[in-house]
């Protein structure tokens, strides 16, 4: 034992040192403490100087800092940059563009909540709560959902009218071109609230307040091209669209072979420099209706009329619906929700270089101008219609489950059903919390790189998972489409979420921890761009700084996994209340795992990472796992920490840490050097994966909540459009909740009683007349369940219709299957 003393005072020095992020001299000094403390608890003297000849070997040479660069840091630099993955110009764009914000903090290992409860919280003004409350609600009680998917596949003139007068195609262009200049959390809300009633609506209106022509004339444009659009785009004279996929470009999308040649031409009478377009584009929506369409195409200058670059590249350009040659307004028609979508192509279609987004000076900046402006739209408009969707289906589908009853019990209470309710609550209350958090961090003037992928494919699948969980519970309800049904659209119409603005297999795999590595690590990004400094003494320095901080960074992270994964993360400094001081102390455990796995993935594998996709991926569910969960906990704070809120931010915590450490488990059990991934797991799972699933005893408070009404239920469904009335279905019945619930007593006392009688009436008006006739019932309980029996069949019935009117119209000539083969 007193051999081994010296070394164990200087591993403890080490660890206390790293757990705590002290720097070297710390370490240095702390050693020296121990060292003495063990000689003169009778440490070997050999030991002892070797364990001193040991530190000093290790602290002199790194305490020097010319040394160190010379001896040290340049040879590391120069290996480094033979290695370093070569980043394509593509690459490069989406790194530099956006923000980092608090996720950032989460690939810290040791996140500062403080930076995060610090925050403001979301408010509207008094303005923008106006507008929710007035043309947003009125507009919703103009729609007919099945007008508009069955019988016109359109929105009726009236909607679309209602929507340009009160500008809701301009909720992102400022006032002085008359716009509404909405932040992004009304800009949500709005969404939120029309989707709650129509997706077909929200998506009509999301598209132009989201990556379109507006958003880009706003950050790029010419101030000639923000007077002429942005006045008509914020009153509907225009309706834009904006053409970016094709046939042979999906994801890929900066392999586009739609390319403009710059030449001369006529334009409106003259001879000017004008680009000549050939493009074929897909999926775009509100292509059939729009009358300005935003192009992306490849530029060439091949006989150098506007400079000696002959490939210029990806531009973007605005192009009237009237440019001779462009074609557009057919239709796609996708999975019966018939927003306005279709292709858009030319052929030879000449424009002025005017008609460039920011003209001249911008050619060949599109990817970047793309890139920028998706981060802030893609954090707003997918994940608010998504979220709307979960809270209207959470709300109606918490009252169905309580009004409709089988074998005598409202299916509510069956423990299938419960599971069922309980995930659609907490997956709303956790969707909820992060669209509040990206449109917040919009707000804050962020452009959220990493949480609008984290936003945009978490919520797209949670909401699929959610409606899947209430199209169960409904049943026969949910399947019968018709009038009276206001789940199948949304089931049927999921998968275009899941797909649109980045598909979310490429969004998980590649794009949020891709993109998360490198901008959210703390060193990663600042040891590429030394090492890329001309300045070669400038780089060296910085990379230097950055290259020891990352060790220590890596050291520090080892030692808070293996320690917090020892404690279970039970002990340690935390923010929150007795409540939720634990979940905040696991989250600081996730994060040092995740930066722990992260670090020794990118050194160990280098630029090979990028092609293991599935470690990828499971790594952005670590992360997108962390972000969601610090959300929720963010929300609740703000919200005053309801008591009544922590049956469903516990469901919602849990759930997440489960996912987490599934996501780590993969990671580590599938790692491509097995005996670093058996060592990373015994340094995060040095007791094994201990997080479980929401308990059912969880789960039935959670499900409960659905079906009662209460403060913490109208919270969870805040802002949805639940005015009852002939076209809303599912506002009826959230509305008829409190009266079933009322008439429960009743129904009762009165069944019980006709068990036990001889009375022989089959019909239910008979029955509860010799009901009121033998005094079971008085003749005010007998209006009571009359009521609740309306209340049911409303709740319950399904449409039928003539077999005509569901006759599909003329058969389209124009792409047939045989046509095409």
């Amino acid at each position: 034992m007193s051999i081994a003393l010296p070394f164990l005072a200087i591993a403890l020095a080490g660890a206390l040192a790293a757990y705590h992020r002290m720097p070297l001299l710390f370490w240095a000094l702390l050693s020296a403490a121990l060292l003495t403390g063990s000689a003169w608890l009778g440490a070997n003297p050999i030991a002892l100087w070797v364990a001193v000849a040991g530190l000093l070997l290790i602290t002199v040479p790194l305490s020097i800092a010319p040394f160190r660069r010379s001896r040290i840091t340049l040879p590391l630099l120069k290996f480094y940059t033979r290695i370093l993955p070569p980043l394509s110009a593509t690459e490069r764009t989406a790194l530099e563009a956006g923000t980092v914000g608090f996720e950032g903090e989460l690939f810290s290992g040791k996140p500062k909540w403080d930076d995060l409860l610090d925050q403001p919280r979301p408010q509207l003004s008094a303005e923008e709560q106006a507008f929710l409350d007035g043309p947003c609600e009125d507009v919703c009680a103009l729609i007919d959902d099945w007008e508009i998917t069955h019988e016109r596949a359109d929105l009726p003139p009236k909607v679309w009218d209602y929507l340009k007068k009160h500008k809701f195609f301009g909720m992102i262009i400022p006032r002085q071109y008359g716009g509404l200049q909405f932040s992004a959390l009304a800009h949500s809300r709005v969404l939120q609230k029309l989707a709650s009633i129509s997706t077909t609506v929200s998506s009509t209106v999301a598209v132009p307040n989201s990556l379109g022509p507006a958003e880009l004339l706003l950050h790029y444009g010419t101030d000639e091209q923000k007077n002429h659009y942005l006045p008509r785009l914020a009153d509907g004279r225009d309706i834009p669209c904006f053409a970016l996929t094709g046939p042979h470009a999906g994801s890929d999308a900066t392999s586009i072979p739609d390319y403009g040649i710059v030449c001369t031409g006529k334009w409106n009478g003259a001879e000017v420099v004008g680009i000549r377009l050939s493009f074929d584009k897909r999926y775009i929506t509100l292509a059939p209706v729009a009358t300005v369409v935003g192009l992306a195409f490849r530029m060439y200058d091949p006989d150098g009329l506007i400079g000696e670059i002959k490939d210029i590249g990806i531009s973007l350009a605005l192009i009237p619906r009237d440019t001779p040659g462009l074609e557009i307004g057919r239709r796609h028609f996708p999975l019966n929700v018939p927003f306005q979508n279709g292709p858009v192509r030319g052929k030879d279609v000449f424009v002025p270089l005017s008609a460039l987004i920011g003209g001249p000076d911008m050619a060949g900046q599109g990817w970047r101008m793309l890139v920028e402006v998706l981060s802030v739209g893609r954090a707003i408009s997918l994940p608010s219609n998504a979220t709307g969707a979960m809270k209207i289906g959470a709300l109606v589908t918490g009252a169905y489950a309580r009004i409709r009853k089988q074998f005598g019990i409202s299916i509510g209470r069956f423990e299938g059903i419960e599971e069922a309710l309980a995930r659609i609550a907490g997956h709303t209350y956790a969707m909820s919390a992060l669209t509040l958090s990206t449109a917040a961090a919009v707000d804050r003037g962020e452009k959220p790189s990493v949480p609008s992928a984290i936003a945009k494919y978490h919520a797209t699948e949670i909401s699929r998972e959610v409606v899947r969980d209430a199209m169960d519970v409904h049943g026969g309800k949910g399947v019968i489409l018709g009038p009276r049904n206001y789940l199948g659209r949304a089931w049927q119409g999921s998968p275009i979420a899941i797909t649109v603005e980045g598909a979310n297999i490429l969004t998980r795999s590649m794009m949020i921890f891709g993109q998360g590595a490198i901008r959210c690590h703390p060193w990663v990004l600042k040891e590429m761009q030394a090492a890329q400094n001309p300045d070669r003494n400038a780089g060296l320095r910085a990379f230097d700084h950055a290259l020891f901080s990352h060790i220590g960074f890596a050291i520090s992270n080892a030692v808070r996994s293996f320690w917090l994964g020892l404690t279970f993360a039970r002990y340690g400094r935390a923010p929150g209340d007795k409540y939720t001081a634990r979940f905040y102390r696991k989250l600081n455990r996730y994060s040092a795992n995740l930066a722990l796995v992260a670090d020794t993935s990118m050194l160990l594998l280098g630029g090979k990472l990028k092609f293991k996709e599935s470690l990828s991926a499971r790594l952005g569910d670590v992360l997108s796992g962390l972000y969601i969960a610090s959300a929720m906990l963010k929300r609740y704070e703000d919200e005053g920490r309801p008591s009544d809120e922590q049956p469903l931010l516990a469901w919602a915590f849990h759930d997440r840490a489960h996912r987490i450490e599934l996501a780590l488990s993969a990671a580590l059990r599938n790692f491509p050097i097995r005996p670093v991934g058996w060592l990373l797991w015994l340094l995060v799972f040095p007791f094994g994966r201990r997080a479980q699933a929401p308990s059912d005893r969880l789960g039935h408070r959670a499900a409960a909540l659905l079906m009662s009404p209460s403060a913490v239920r109208d919270r969870l469904g805040e802002g949805v459009y639940l005015t009852p009335g002939a076209h809303h279905p599912a506002g009826r019945i959230n509305a008829a909740l409190a009266k079933a619930i009322l008439a429960e007593p009743v129904e009762r006392k009165f069944l019980k009683a006709l068990k036990n009688s001889d009375i022989e009436a089959l019909e239910f008006e008979d029955q509860l007349r010799e009901g009121v006739k033998e005094g079971w019932i008085s003749a005010d309980e007998r209006r009571l369940l009359e009521e609740l029996r309306a209340i049911t069949l409303d709740a319950i019935t399904v449409d039928d219709f003539d077999p005509i009117d569901l006759a599909a119209g003329k058969r389209s000539t124009a792409n047939r299957v045989e046509k095409a083969a």
